[in-house]
């Protein structure tokens, strides 16, 4: 009998880890016998005063090349009728399961509504897959729009026990179940939540064509080469990172530091009036829901490089990376900088063991669950540089063998991660 799931979250035309992993997901549904996926995705994740661009404009590549897997774009975050029409959407489909990806309390709103109305109105389970609960930068409104946005799911997905005990800890009232190996409890009471874990992107796969050494030589990368990717968000610590590197790099000519990634916050064109708006009612907003020390619009971490006197050191394309060029800038490096300051299961993380990367993190949050310091990396104590700094000296002295990375991988496959959903 054909099971069918929808997955509900950004589809591939949006940038970023979450439409990646949205679209891995479904992917990985897809190559399993008799079922049927269908993404279902946003037309607009964010309020309409955002300013900010999410569409991927550079990649050309279709992810979805080779598989069954349909895809309607629909859930515009400033429509609430599209809300219902998204509900009434999965319904029509007949889902046995619907999978809906949690990565910023906002949407608490319109995921909320629809959650509601499939229980309702349906037989379809509802899981929710956190990547966390609540994000990094807590706003006065993001405990009211997560209160409203998944309480009433079937199943949570968690990737680590870091995120199970935040769910706890908001909903205290409710009863959940942990279990490892995806059975759901049968009691109604119960919200069961499946414990699992980051899987390893599949979507992003090394060329074994690729010239490592004259792509070294095109952009003057040295012998050892730390590499940041991803979003520069202030929670990643791009900050630290600079900082570490400076100290490390003080007396060595033979390390570059490779910083690949959009400033979050500088996407659209700033002479624009559309963007001058949407820029005012944004800092408005932020004035009125969110401490001035958590405003990370004048975050600049690459002013950092200049300050500190390594610019022939540093190596920077700030810029988004389109798909079908991300495994250059990994297949150059020898492995990647995680110096966060807050975190959850992260994507970038998974990235890097699809590349066989040994990972320098510091040691908040999960890290310390998915890195064995001295196996597949390095922990540095959280906030402080000079720790950072030795972890980056010791990978040199003492380098890592990429086949621990290799190995820590097998157990990470979107093949599991999916067969444990669908139990």
């Amino acid at each position: 009998m054909t099971k069918t799931v929808v997955c509900f979250g950004p589809g591939p035309m949006f940038k970023g880890g979450i439409s990646n992993y949205n679209t891995s997901l479904a992917k990985a549904l897809d190559k399993i016998p008799d079922t049927k996926v269908h993404i279902v995705s946003w037309t607009q994740q964010y309020p309409a005063i955002v300013p900010r661009e999410f569409v991927d404009k550079s990649s050309k590549a279709d992810l979805l090349e080779g598989t069954q897997v349909d895809v309607t774009y629909l859930t515009n975050y400033n429509n609430p009728s599209s809300w219902i029409k998204t509900a009434k959407l999965i319904k029509s489909l007949n889902a046995d399961k619907v999978i809906i990806q949690w990565s910023i309390a906002i949407q608490g709103l319109p995921v909320g509504r629809i959650i509601n109305w499939l229980k309702r109105h349906t037989k379809t389970e509802v899981v929710v897959d956190l990547h966390f609960v609540l994000q990094k930068e807590k706003s006065k409104i993001d405990r009211f729009f997560l209160s409203i946005g998944i309480g009433n799911a079937h199943t949570y997905l968690v990737h680590s026990l870091k995120t199970f005990e935040e769910l706890k800890a908001f909903y205290p009232k409710k009863s959940f179940q942990l279990v490892y190996d995806g059975v759901r409890s049968d009691d109604q009471n119960i919200q069961t939540v499946v414990k699992l874990y980051h899987p390893i992107y599949d979507l992003f796969q090394p060329d074994e064509a690729f010239d490592i050494q004259a792509f070294k030589d095109e952009h003057g990368l040295k012998k050892n080469v730390f590499l940041f990717f991803g979003f520069i968000r202030k929670y990643k610590g791009l900050h630290q990172a600079i900082e570490a590197f400076a100290k490390m790099a003080k007396d060595r000519d033979d390390v570059s530091l490779l910083i690949c990634g959009e400033s979050f916050w500088n996407t659209l064109d700033s002479s624009k009036w559309s963007t001058k708006l949407k820029t005012a009612l944004f800092g408005t907003a932020k004035k009125l829901f969110l401490s001035k020390s958590d405003d990370e619009r004048q975050y600049q971490p690459l002013a950092l490089i200049k300050s500190l006197g390594i610019e022939s050191k540093c190596v920077v394309f700030n810029t988004f990376i389109p798909n079908e060029d991300v495994h250059k800038y990994f297949q150059a490096s020898d492995c990647v900088v995680l110096y966060y300051l807050t975190a959850t299961p992260s994507g970038i993380e998974s990235l890097s063991y699809n590349f066989n990367l040994p990972i320098l993190a510091t040691d908040v949050g999960h890290f310390p669950e998915t890195i064995k310091d001295g196996y597949n990396g390095y922990l540095a104590k959280g906030e402080d540089i000079g720790s950072m700094a030795d972890v980056m000296e010791k990978f040199i002295s003492a380098p890592l063998p990429r086949e621990n990375v290799s190995e820590i991988a097998k157990d990470l496959s979107w093949e599991n991660y999916a067969q444990a959903i669908l139990k």
